[in-house]
């Protein structure tokens, strides 16, 4: 499974993408808010500090501007998805990107069967919003399980990004049912890495050795 980082923030970015773990970034206007700063800047920071496909969202709601706005973001660099929400004018926006080989990334998917309109409007990514079902008392990891079995059933191209995640159990469990992509904030890929029981395995060796050197150095 491919895992992104879900931020405006470039060091994070430059950060993880140098441990070699981070295939991709997604990002979206509150994000890129949130960081403050020049958007258009952030965006083509991020664009360049990675390989891997970058996700771009428009702001826009009606169609012709969703696809003119996707056309500007793509300008940032051939890794750019550009990223619509799961509406009617959304998937009009996606099917025309997609004919002109732009990747799109539908996002706010909520139920299986806006997943099975996406992947047929062309779709690259279909993002289902697991933490914010699960904040609704609802299955999110369910629709993760749906769409895979759907997207293997008809062999359908686009793949699963498993977004809005809360917690490194939520990335295992997406790994799990199938899921192609989690994109994840900086904050939880940070909790992945950490262990008690390799700090302190880490620490017990780097003892040994400093007493075993003490030891040489005594004789």
């Amino acid at each position: 499974m491919k895992i992104f980082l879900d931020t405006a923030d470039v060091k994070a970015v430059r950060r993880f993408a140098g441990m070699g773990v981070v295939d991709g970034v997604t990002t979206n206007p509150t994000l890129l808010a949130r960081e403050g700063g020049d958007p258009e800047a952030a965006m083509a920071e991020m664009v360049g500090a990675v390989a891997g496909d970058v996700s771009l969202e428009v702001v826009s709601t009606d169609s012709a501007s969703m696809i003119e706005e996707g056309k500007k973001l793509r300008r940032h660099g051939g890794n750019v998805v550009v990223k619509v929400p799961m509406t009617s004018d959304g998937l009009r926006a996606c099917s025309a990107l997609s004919s002109e080989e732009i990747p799109v990334n539908v996002t706010l998917v909520f139920s299986a069967n806006q997943a099975l309109l996406a992947a047929k409007a062309g779709a690259a990514y279909v993002s289902p919003f697991i933490g914010r079902l699960d904040d609704a008392g609802q299955d999110g990891m369910g629709l993760v399980r749906d769409m895979a079995e759907i997207f293997e059933n008809y062999e359908m191209g686009a793949e699963i990004l498993v977004a809005s995640v809360r917690h490194p159990v939520h990335v295992l469990e997406a790994a799990k049912a199938g899921a192609d992509v989690a994109t994840v904030p900086p904050a939880v890929l940070e909790k992945m890495l950490r262990h008690p029981l390799t700090d302190i395995g880490l620490a017990a060796f780097l003892a040994d050795w400093e007493a075993a050197r003490a030891a040489r150095a005594g004789k």
